[in-house]
């Protein structure tokens, strides 16, 4: 039986098909992104290796967690072009639940980290961004371009004398090269070029294939080897929600630090979900998980030009085919290569501008401690989490400490209507609204005392309870207060609160 398609009715307009990007149709993107997936996907193969030591797993742990990363998030993320991979934080924060409680509950701890991020990106978490200061940012920069660099030092202890020559060399490609020709990634001519010089001079040096056996065979999905218990849920609850936690602060911070990079603007929500959703995925085919990753991030966006998903999925792809595929030809890739392109990322991603004498001059000393703290911070612990937080918290008390001095307060006598009014300006809140009580003459103001509080707001319960003690301080030497001039969210609270807060 054959089928004939009716006709469509006359006058009837078909469904316009989408509009695909106009990057698509850019063979000069596609180049581009094709080339920064490549050099990221081989810049990505020693650090997952090292991870997967911290983590204290087979490297092919840590290569398949940073595959699968790459690939679901350029998928499901929020930021175009950031790179996620296996990372050294969530290695440290997983790593005790493997040595203490073995591998099966490190794969579940991963899969609950990825639930545990997806509800706190529906809950907003994403939004509290918002109140992570400049300076923070800027000692967060700072702070991971000196981790990039700081890690490479053991690449070059102890180390024969030609890896010093290859690793001037690369530097020097990098530095020079892009002056020549944009149309190839340095990175990737660096890494090609000094690869078949040691090959063909027979240089001894130490090499990728030195830092751990790659995989030959593709992933395969399956359950974590645990009992699903409550038991189990509680041993592993405590490491995934640090992991969530410090795996969200660093993909948030690299996607806000993009987002300026590249001018544009990006979904926080979504990437708190995507990330979620990857380490899920990583977690269900025996991955360590991972996050964001700054320096691989700046090599795809700053160093190659990237800014499409698609060589964020070329990475993870790359990554695998160069691992199962080319082992071999990989192997032989010389860690000096690496080591210089990874210094390179640590020298333009440092904000070398913030450090300058005539910014630090202009700069007020308080953004400066903020900054300083959130490196110091990041580099002793190396843990990006503890030096945001660090930050943001100093930057706080910096700030109210700031604005708890520009609460001024005016006295105006009127004899001939028996009354003071004070004028209060400022902010009221608990740091400034402490010594609010200090600033009225108890003893010497007639018997009606009116404060106005036309130019000033009230913030919250600490402001209230200032004023009560004020009215009290009165009330106890027979005077009456008036309080006047409240806006309106300042009456609301004033109103909800006021005489309300002491236990007397």
């Amino acid at each position: 039986m054959s089928f004939t398609p009716s006709p469509a009715p006359a006058g009837a307009r078909r469904r316009p098909r989408p509009a695909l990007p106009a990057w698509t149709r850019d063979p000069k993107v596609w180049r581009t992104e094709v080339l920064a997936g490549l050099v990221v996907g081989l810049a990505l193969i020693p650090e997952a290796i090292s991870f997967s030591v911290i983590a204290g797993v087979d490297p092919a742990v840590g290569l398949f967690a940073s595959f699968l990363m790459a690939v679901t998030i350029s998928v499901v993320g929020g930021r175009r072009a950031m790179i996620s991979a296996a990372t050294g934080a969530v290695a440290l924060v997983i790593a005790p639940l493997n040595r203490e409680h073995g591998f099966g509950y490190l794969i579940a701890g991963v899969i609950l980290a990825g639930v545990f991020q997806i509800a706190l990106g529906l809950l907003g978490v994403a939004r509290l961004m918002r109140f992570v200061p400049r300076s923070v940012m800027v000692g967060f920069v700072n702070s991971l371009a000196m981790l990039v660099f700081l890690a490479q030092i053991p690449e070059l202890t102890d180390v024969p004398w030609a890896v010093y020559v290859l690793l001037a060399a690369g530097l020097a490609m990098l530095v020079f090269f892009p002056r020549i020709s944009k149309a190839v990634p340095a990175p990737l001519v660096t890494v090609v070029i000094l690869t078949v010089i040691t090959v063909a001079a027979g240089i001894a040096v130490p090499t990728v294939g030195d830092r751990g056996e790659l995989p030959s065979a593709l992933p395969v999905p399956g359950l974590p080897d645990v009992a699903f218990t409550l038991d189990t849920l509680t041993t592993v609850a405590p490491y995934s929600f640090a992991m969530a936690l410090v795996g969200l602060m660093e993909s948030l911070m690299t996607a806000k630090l993009v987002d300026d990079i590249t001018d544009t603007h990006s979904s926080k929500t979504r990437e708190a979900v995507g990330q979620g959703i990857a380490n899920i995925v990583t977690g269900f085919f025996g991955g360590m998980g991972g996050c964001a990753v700054i320096g691989q991030t700046m090599i795809n966006v700053k160093v190659s030009g990237a800014r499409t998903r698609l060589s964020t999925f070329l990475a993870g792809l790359f990554l695998l085919i160069l691992c199962v595929a080319a082992g071999p030809v990989v192997s032989e890739i010389p860690m000096a290569a690496l080591v210089a392109v990874m210094i390179m990322v640590s020298i333009t991603a440092f904000d070398w501008h913030s450090v300058a004498p005539r910014t630090l001059r202009r700069m007020p000393v308080g953004e400066t401690t903020v900054m300083v703290i959130t490196v110091v911070c990041v580099v002793v612990t190396h843990n990006l989490a503890v030096g945001v937080v660090v930050g943001s918290i100093t930057a706080m008390v910096v700030f109210a400490r700031r604005v708890a001095h520009l609460v001024n307060v005016t006295a105006a006598v009127r004899p001939e209507e028996g009354r003071v009014v004070y004028r209060v300006d400022g902010e009221l809140f608990f740091a400034s609204s402490n010594d609010l009580v200090t600033q009225f003459d108890y003893q010497g103001d007639p018997d009606d005392v009116v404060i106005d509080l036309s130019a000033a707001h009230i913030w919250d319960a600490s402001s209230v309870a200032a004023l009560d003690a004020v009215e009290n301080k009165y009330a106890q030497r027979g005077k009456r207060v008036t309080v006047v001039g409240l806006n309106e969210a300042s009456a609301r609270i004033h109103e909800q609160l006021a005489g309300r807060l002491s236990s007397e």
